[in-house]
């Protein structure tokens, strides 16, 4: 065995400092996102919040986020990727701290816009940086370290939001990023050195505008389609008219936000659309599960992040094991086998929507729908990657980013529509703030149709992803 050199020990020993940054800010980013998705309801209460404002808290960060991750890649290649990774940390913990002190609503959704920019700073450059710090052979080790903390973050996060909601008040749903992002940024511009500029390409910033005004639109009306009126006329007719011309941009820019090429074969296309598909399904289940035990069992937010605790343990058991069956099983049929566990998951909890339901079959349901979640992820992934050049990875990865992101923004605000279009328009602020259980038996069966709605359109989804997946198949699955 031939012993390392003293340059390569150094250069590992960095490359795992450079790994506990990145992992932190996964992990602050992870738990930032998922503790709301819980407390929302204490928010709602505080402000008063109308149900359009309440979505917007939650739709605003996840819109500005997908719509600026590929811009702030490309940014740091202009600006230097350390500086720009180091400035997400400091707008993230500073719009932390602002939030936490918003007088009226509308601030509140400003902030988190701000933290959203952050955010798209550090998750744009965490794997790049990354991958730059750590020796070829050892990229595997740091990369797993650095993913898994997602897991970590997705685990604690609606637990930690609910407790931090009863405990402390929902200020402290913001407030507790401040001293972990003041962590995170000190020990970052101690450790991370320089990286070496990419390319200078340009950025395309028309197309990165017509997207944000494209989503934007869309979901302005469908967040206000339960009430009609002009904003859903006009929404809609923006969307229609930006949707074309965001096909003819993309087509002629040189960079391309949206690299259409990558549709080109059937593979990538179904591929890619399966992984949306999955997106859409998965991304508001702990949303929307948080606000059945809230506002349909009238449960205090603690017991509502514990109870949907099954969704972030099924992901996080699934892909482990679904990557070590990838060495007997296609990536193909974990693909199509995981769509399937996510709409059966789905399916349980649309036939069983009941205020009174026993929790353990909610919770088989949840844990059906993560499992699902966690084996598509792992065999889509490995399906996409492994058939390409290398070169082509990092424009395929971020590609396939930001179209989950898509995914995952258009499943908050259609699930949050369909949702509390079963109740009337003066009932949907109780959904919101969690108190519709206290009126009557009758709202709350008005909103248990909403649920089933709710989980019979996500189940619906998750079968067109299976079928989109079953259709993304090369010659050479067939000996998988």
């Amino acid at each position: 065995m031939v012993a390392a050199s003293p340059d390569y020990t150094l250069r590992l020993r960095y490359a795992w400092r450079v790994c506990s940054v990145t992992s932190l800010g996964l992990v602050l980013i992870g738990i930032a996102g998922s503790t709301l998705n819980v407390a929302l309801p204490a928010v709602v209460r505080h402000f008063h919040a109308t149900p359009f404002e309440a979505s917007w808290i939650l739709l605003a960060f996840l819109l500005v986020n997908t719509a600026s991750l590929v811009f702030f890649g490309r940014v740091a290649d202009l600006l230097g990727r350390r500086e720009v990774y180091l400035a997400g940390f400091a707008l993230f913990t500073l719009a932390s701290l602002l939030a936490g002190l918003s007088p009226d609503v509308w601030f509140l959704v400003a902030m988190r816009v701000v933290q959203a920019i952050g955010s798209a700073m550090i998750l744009a450059n965490g794997t790049v940086i990354i991958t730059a710090a750590f020796p070829p052979d050892r990229l595997s080790q740091g990369m797993g370290v650095y993913i898994g903390t997602l897991s970590v973050a997705q685990l604690a996060g609606p637990t930690v939001g609910g407790l931090i909601a009863e405990a402390a008040g929902w200020q402290w749903i913001f407030w507790v990023n401040v001293p972990a992002g003041v962590i995170a940024l000190v020990w970052g511009a101690f450790t991370l050195r320089k990286v070496p500029r990419g390319p200078r390409e340009p950025v395309d910033a028309l197309g990165n505008l017509l997207i944000f005004a494209a989503l934007t639109a869309f979901l302005l009306a469908l967040s206000e389609i339960g009430n009609g009126g002009l904003v859903v006329i006009v929404g809609g007719a923006v969307t229609a008219v930006l949707v074309p011309l965001i096909l003819v941009v993309e087509r002629r820019a040189s960079h391309p936000v949206l690299d259409l090429r990558l549709f080109g074969g059937r593979m990538l296309a179904c591929a890619n659309l399966a992984s949306f598909c999955n997106a859409l399904a998965r991304a508001a289940l702990i949303l929307v599960v948080a606000l059945y035990f809230q506002a349909a069992r009238g449960v205090d937010a603690f017991t509502a992040g514990l109870s949907v605790l099954p969704v972030p343990v099924g992901m996080a058991l699934a892909s482990p094991v679904a990557g070590a069956l990838g060495r007997r099983v296609s990536p193909y049929a974990l693909s199509i086998g995981g769509s399937l566990f996510s709409a059966s998951g789905l399916l349980t909890l649309m036939l069983t929507a009941r205020p009174g339901t026993p929790y353990w079959i909610i919770g088989v349901g949840l844990f059906l729908a993560g499992c699902g979640s966690g084996t598509f992820l792992t065999g889509n992934t490995t399906q996409v990657m492994s058939a390409l050049p290398a070169g082509s990875l990092g424009v395929v990865n971020g590609f396939r980013l930001m179209v989950m992101n898509v995914g995952v923004v258009i499943s908050v605000g259609l699930s949050l529509t369909v949702l509390t279009s079963a109740v009337s328009p003066a009932l949907r602020a109780q959904v919101y703030g969690g108190t519709l259980s206290k009126l009557s038996p009758v709202a709350v069966e008005q909103l248990m149709s909403g649920f089933q709605r709710t989980y019979g359109v996500l189940f619906g989804v998750a079968l067109a992803g299976a079928l989109l997946a079953a259709l993304a198949r090369q010659p050479s699955d067939r000996d998988g």
